[in-house]
């Protein structure tokens, strides 16, 4: 298998500087989120009904867990395990009908604010620093511009491969295939509730998850078993999100253990996107699955102290109940 970590895609990082730079409003980008979301306000309310519902669920839980989970983030991102080639388009395809990005597009995002999170300095919108309005309007309405970026290389079987250069030409587009099969089995209401609802739950959830992961002020809602020294910014879990966010909100592990295809790695951490690829596994489609126990030992993660739960408590929420306490 070709191990490639997420920030090994970024290079010339000779005069990259992860901390000059200003946010620019992308209106592609911008219209796109307006029209699901204005869309879903609007009509989802006069389209409801039982089976609208039931297909957003389904929907959702497929294209987010076998999709963005498992194929875009764990598979196409982090090589964290193997798979067929015909299996991995088809994760990656659930994966780009979330209504985020192509799988070009979702590997640059990514791997970018994976390189500028381990640096020294980061811009604000790069590890999601500032209010939660103006952090929502950024990450969803708008792109970073850095004065000095690095670059940003696909390997070659990626960069060569038509039908993932298919995928990211025509991601918007996919959703339209979609509706159109949905007007076919139930009308407007599967269409409204089947893409409109669903990307526009979809995308905010995955801002809102990682606003609360890597926010600075975070220590006082999200737990960290783990710190990787010498790095600017901080994954941190968000318990509450855990099962609805396939794993991935169990951010602090992924900080410490990136290539790890199990993200849940603690009592009490459901991880439906690890039961995914175990059950892939069972059927002999995923194979070489990386996990924390069979990778090389990282000289800059630190282990946190737990309490007896198997958390670690913070201690800024500590002190910040304290302070709350005298105060009244």
């Amino acid at each position: 298998m070709d191990i490639v970590k997420g920030s090994d895609r970024i290079v010339g990082l000779d005069n990259a500087d992860a901390g000059d730079g200003f946010v620019k409003w992308a209106p592609v980008k911008s219209m796109w989120m307006l029209t699901m979301t204005i869309s879903a306000i609007i009509f989802a309310p006069l389209t409801v009904s039982w089976d609208a519902l039931a297909v957003f669920l389904a929907l959702t839980v497929v294209t987010l867990c076998a999709g963005h989970s498992v194929g875009m983030h764990r598979r196409l991102i982090h090589n964290s395990f193997s798979c067929p080639l015909w299996l991995e388009y088809a994760l990656v395809y659930l994966g780009v009908l979330v209504g985020m990005a192509g799988p070009f597009g979702m590997m640059r995002q990514h791997d970018l604010r994976d390189w500028a999170q381990r640096q020294k300095v980061c811009h604000d919108y790069l590890c999601h620093r500032r209010g939660i309005l103006t952090d929502y309007l950024w990450q969803v309405h708008c792109d970073i511009v850095l004065k000095r970026p690095p670059e940003f290389a696909l390997e070659a079987r990626l960069a060569n491969d038509r039908v993932y250069d298919w995928m990211e030409r025509t991601w918007m587009l996919q959703q339209a295939l979609l509706a159109l099969l949905l007007y076919a089995m139930g009308g407007w209401g599967y269409v409204i509730w089947g893409v409109s609802v669903r990307v526009a739950v979809s995308v905010t959830g995955h801002w809102l998850v990682g606003h609360y992961a890597h926010h600075e002020y975070r220590e006082t809602d999200g737990d960290m078993s783990w710190r990787v020294t010498n790095a600017s910014v901080q994954g941190r879990d968000v318990r509450i999100a855990g099962l609805i966010s396939m794993g991935e909100s169990w951010h602090n592990n992924h900080h410490a253990f990136p290539g790890s295809a199990k993200i849940g790695l603690l009592p009490g951490q459901p991880d439906p996107g690890w039961w995914f690829i175990l059950l892939l596994e069972r059927f002999g489609f995923a194979s070489e699955i990386r996990t924390p126990e069979s990778m090389p030992k990282r000289k800059e993660l630190l282990r946190l102290p737990i309490d007896g739960t198997g958390w670690k408590v913070c201690d800024l929420r500590k002190r910040l109940w304290r302070r709350m306490f005298n105060a009244a």
